[in-house]
């Protein structure tokens, strides 16, 4: 079997005796097409039913099953973003798609996102139109749909694409995918709408074009970019993949990275007024560490850091690289900072006590869900005994949600230095 067909199959990896019997090439398009079209019908089902506080979820949640469902057939991407991410990264040497079958997946992609845009729009005789929210520039919407394109292309380029999963087969590759759309539905998704998909821009706009037409075509270079950029840094936070070694850049790189999309998330949702900031900015962090959990450990937090230093656990943190670390996530969150207040056109938001906390309310607080955080890790992914296999992502990223919404109110629910 040629490695041309080897390399499609990535979300599941088969045996020598599945990979026999290879799909062909039409039920692989079928599944494409399959798959673009739920997404893109439980977008619009979604927006036109007036869904404001849930819509995010069931996007994403869709994409979750749709791809444990069709993954075995044709890799599942459902995004001409991510099939152009594969074939960069397979032009650069490492894994992925040839440019034949990413132009094929990308064309039955937007026809499955134009067929699913007619459909919803016949369903509730009504359509909605592509543009940045109200206020918001081109160039704002656009740096929203690069960074969440990126973020969504980049997991999954970790968590399915990597070589490591050939061997190390995982079972959170989908959750950790769709929740990159939980991350960006309520951040960005008050500025640009969320798109992180040219399939699912071109269907909006082409659905709509009686409202106007043409802003899918700024969406889509975006969107592009970001494919192109998780596709470099895929190559340096992996370098093992493309005949390279690891080195110490590749693990800061790795603590920049998801320490400023988790940042960057913090300030989105929290500018855009979310409904769903804790659970958004948990299920970011959630898909980072299982992006990145096998390059640096994925702490994204000094305090975590600090945790694991103490707990003598990890021979290979020494205080010197706990310091570069904590030096890196703290440069990553003024970063990400800066992004967003880019993004909202200067406008910020304090960090202090909220309403009528005090600080001795604040620092209790903080002390009480810091620890649970750092407690978690250690026992999640650093301890042999305690160890959660496929889930320690998830049982990490929730302690966000807890105490997110938990003290929220009282100090706002930093529980990391670079948060803060």
């Amino acid at each position: 079997m040629s490695q041309h067909l080897r390399t499609k199959h990535f979300f599941l990896r088969e045996s020598k005796a599945d990979r026999m019997s290879e799909p062909s090439i039409a039920a692989k398009c079928t599944a494409e097409f399959v798959g673009t079209f739920l997404l893109i019908f439980t977008v619009g089902c979604n927006v036109l039913g007036g869904s404001p506080i849930w819509a995010g979820v069931s996007i994403a949640f869709v994409l979750m099953v749709c791809i444990y469902a069709l993954g075995g057939i044709s890799g599942a991407n459902f995004n001409p973003a991510v099939s152009v991410t594969l074939g960069i990264s397979r032009a650069l040497g490492g894994p992925g798609l040839d440019w034949q079958t990413v132009g094929i997946y990308s064309g039955v992609q937007a026809l499955g996102g134009i067929a699913a845009g007619v459909c919803y729009s016949l369903l509730f005789g009504q359509s909605f139109n592509l543009a940045p929210a109200k206020g918001f520039s081109w160039y704002h919407a656009g740096l929203c749909e690069l960074l969440y394109t990126f973020m969504l292309t980049f997991v999954v380029m970790n968590v399915a694409a990597a070589k490591k999963n050939a061997t190390e087969k995982n079972q959170y590759y989908g959750m950790a995918i769709a929740f990159t759309v939980v991350a960006g539905a309520y951040g960005a998704g008050a500025v640009s709408g969320g798109c992180f998909n040219p399939a699912v821009a071109l269907g909006i706009d082409l659905s709509s074009a009686g409202l106007g037409f043409g802003w899918s075509l700024v969406y889509i270079a975006f969107e592009l970019v970001g494919a192109a950029m998780a596709a470099a840094l895929f190559k340096v936070v992996r370098p093992e993949d493309f005949g390279g070694e690891k080195s110490q850049i590749t693990e800061l790189v790795s603590e920049f990275l998801g320490t400023y999309m988790l940042v960057l998330t913090v300030g989105l949702n929290v500018l855009g007024q979310s409904k769903a900031a804790a659970f958004s900015i948990a299920a970011g962090l959630t898909s980072m560490i299982y992006a990145l959990g096998d390059v640096s450990g994925a702490h994204f937090n000094p305090a975590v850091t600090v945790a694991i230093l103490a707990s003598g656990r990890c021979a290979d943190l020494t205080p010197a690289k706990a310091g570069t670390y904590a030096g890196v996530q703290i440069a990553g969150g003024i970063a990400a900072a800066f992004t967003y207040a880019f993004i909202y056109k200067g406008s910020t938001f304090a960090l202090g006590p909220v309403g009528s906390s005090t600080w001795t309310g604040v620092s209790v607080a903080e002390i009480i869900y810091t620890f649970v955080l750092c407690f978690v890790v250690l026992c999640v992914a650093v301890s042999e005994r305690t160890k959660a296999s496929h889930l320690f992502g998830l049982a990490i990223g929730s302690c966000v949600t807890v105490g997110g919404f938990a003290i929220g109110g009282i100090s706002g629910g930093s529980l990391n230095p670079a948060v803060s």
